[in-house]
């Protein structure tokens, strides 16, 4: 039985072998007594949101690694979580990784990374979703607001959220676009725009899309918070958006005369009834805490 579980142990560890940025390697790292620099670990370290914190994150003082995408690694794999965050040694733990229509992802990916976490003695950072409001009021949604989503995926965010401790940090954020190269929400547009695709976009649901690199830097300054001992890190959900309220309709738009194409190719028309409509969220508590600016969509895709 003993050598069983050190093979499965073992098993573990080569699964979990964590993913270092180029020059950011373990071989590099100084060692616990005397290195400068914060580490950081990104689930979805090769995705949208995950990629920009790698790429931004160096040059705010962090080291970074971090599981690349399910072909590394499985999040629900709890033992090779485990594995790949104690391997990593994190300050702080950033969870991005989830799946839009995988609950078992989204909530048991988030047990396996929040107890990896919290046995390495990390911080966690997780990445929530405005979805998990019902989107039937009409005004900007607080901290406080009563989560209840509507929405599948909506649900599976919110007990993902459930499933964290309570000293971790739940950023609730929106529509995420603007990277280097187009994104899920430019690609429909773009997509419907050019005739690849059939798609209506709707024109009552409102949202607070962020640009890709705002929300990024507003994470690692999160993330830096606590340092002093007399100034405890934020914890809870806190949210993090961008400064314009659009429905998905006028957000398309944007995105098409930024990117050269007609607004007018698109096509709009109102949600169903299972939609939710109004999802401002009010970010202001989280401008009270933060250096970078939380620009609106209009600004953004202006410039």
């Amino acid at each position: 039985m003993a050598g069983a579980h050190v093979g499965q142990h073992r098993a573990a560890r080569r699964r979990a072998r964590s993913c270092w940025l180029p020059g950011r390697g373990p071989h590099s790292r100084p060692s616990d007594t005397v290195r400068a620099v914060k580490r950081l670990f990104v689930t979805g370290l090769g995705g949208y949101l995950g990629a920009e914190l790698g790429r931004q994150a160096p040059a705010a003082g962090w080291e970074v690694a971090g599981i690349a995408g399910s072909a590394q690694l499985d999040v629900r794999d709890g033992a090779a979580v485990l594995a790949a965050v104690a391997d990593a040694r994190p300050d702080v733990v950033v969870h991005t990784a989830y799946r839009m229509n995988d609950a078992s992802v989204n909530v048991e990916g988030t047990r396996a990374v929040a107890a990896a976490t919290a046995a390495a003695g990390a911080r966690l950072v997780h990445l929530s979703s405005d979805l998990v409001f019902p989107g039937t009021g009409t005004r900007a949604l607080t901290e406080d607001d009563e989560p209840r989503p509507v929405t599948p995926y909506g649900a599976s965010k919110l007990e993902a959220e459930r499933v964290c401790p309570p000293e971790a940090l739940l950023v609730r954020t929106s529509l995420i676009y603007g990277g280097p190269e187009p994104g899920p929400q430019e690609r429909f547009a773009l997509d419907a725009a050019d005739g690849v695709s059939d798609m209506a976009f709707f024109t009552d649901e409102l949202r607070c899309p962020i640009a890709v690199a705002d929300l990024a830097a507003a994470v690692l300054e999160l993330a830096a918070l606590g340092s002093d001992p007399a100034h405890p890190p934020p914890a809870g959900p806190l949210h993090v958006a961008g400064a314009d309220a659009l429905t998905r309709y006028e957000f398309a738009q944007l995105i098409c005369a930024r990117h050269g194409r007609d607004p007018a190719a698109l096509r709009g028309e109102p949600g169903g009834p299972d939609r939710p409509k109004h999802i401002v969220l009010d970010s202001s508590r989280a401008r009270a805490l933060l250096r970078v600016r939380l620009r609106g969509a209009r600004e953004v895709l202006a410039a």
